[in-house]
Parts: structure tokens; sequence; C-alpha cells
């Protein structure tokens, strides 16, 4: 029996020395993908593009909301003094407008979200080339992108957004 205990206690004693060796050889990095597709130049270049491309839409949305609020009021402030026919004539106009702003609202949000998406995409692509040329330059063997807590010492976000902001001038 003491030598079973004997044996497990070496056995762990060997795990822990060799996991103590694999930490010190292994070189190890962090990034903060938020940070990078927020402040690096392509992350920028795609939201301007988006802007840019949604811009005309989202101002058409804006005037339509506009024009049906200034008909709602109107029709507030005009109902009483029409006629049935006319009122209700009024309050389907004002509720087929609605819709219509209401379809084209979603429609505006589902066009823009699949394009963000694929912005996205292209953006994280290149900070994913841009992790493994920082990696490969500097010999390390992880880069880990989602962190609870680091202090920093790890950390070469601001080395890969370098090279990002670099290769997109």
């Amino acid at each position: 029996m003491k030598k079973l205990h004997l044996r497990w206690g070496l056995g762990l004693a060997v795990a822990l020395l060799a996991g103590a060796v694999f930490a010190q050889e292994s070189r190890i990095a962090i990034v903060n993908v938020q940070r990078m597709t927020s402040e690096s130049v392509p992350a920028k270049a795609a939201t301007a593009k988006l802007g840019q491309e949604f811009s005309k839409r989202q101002k058409d949305l804006g005037d339509m909301q506009l024009a049906l609020k200034g008909l709602g009021e109107r029709l507030d402030r005009e109902g009483p003094t029409l006629n049935e026919s006319q009122r209700v004539a009024r309050q389907r106009e004002f509720a087929d407008q609605s819709r219509e702003f209401q379809r084209k609202q979603r429609e505006f949000q589902e066009d823009f979200a699949a394009r963000r998406n694929e912005e996205l995409q292209n953006v994280l692509g290149t900070i994913d080339k841009a992790v493994k040329q920082v990696a490969d330059a500097e010999k390390y063997d992880l880069v880990i992108q989602e962190v609870v807590y680091s202090n920093g010492k790890h950390d070469i976000t601001d080395k890969v957004l370098k090279v990002l902001n670099g290769a997109s001038k």
C-alpha cells in the first residue's frame, strides 16, 4: 500500500514538473479582438463603407417617419371636424403608410445586419492574418482571444493593431 502511494506521489510530481517545463517553454499571448474591431483601420473603413452604403436609405426612412408623424398630427387635429368617410379614409391612409414604414424599416435593419456581418467577417479574416503574422514573427505557441482577466503582460493587441493599421495604409 505504501508503495502505491509512493508511485502515485511520484507520478503526480512528474506530471507537475512536466507541466511546469511545458509552461516555461511555451510562449502564450493574448489579443483583444473587440479592440481591433473598433480601433483598426480595416474596421473603421468597413464602418465608413456601411455608413455610405446605407445613408440614403436611412435618410429616406427618417423622412418617411417625419411625414408619418405629420400625417398623424394632422389626423388628430382635423379628425373631429371631418365627416365620417373623410376620417375613415385618412385613418386608412395613416395605417397604410405606417405599415409601409414598418416594412421598409424592417427590411433596412435586415439588410444592414447582413451587410454588417459580411464586413465583420472580412475584418476578422484580416485580423486573423495579422495575429498570425505577429505570432509567427515573435514565436508564440498560443494566442488566446477571449480572456476573463490578464495583467497585460501577455497582451499583443497593440502589436497586432500596428500590423493592421500599417498594412491598410
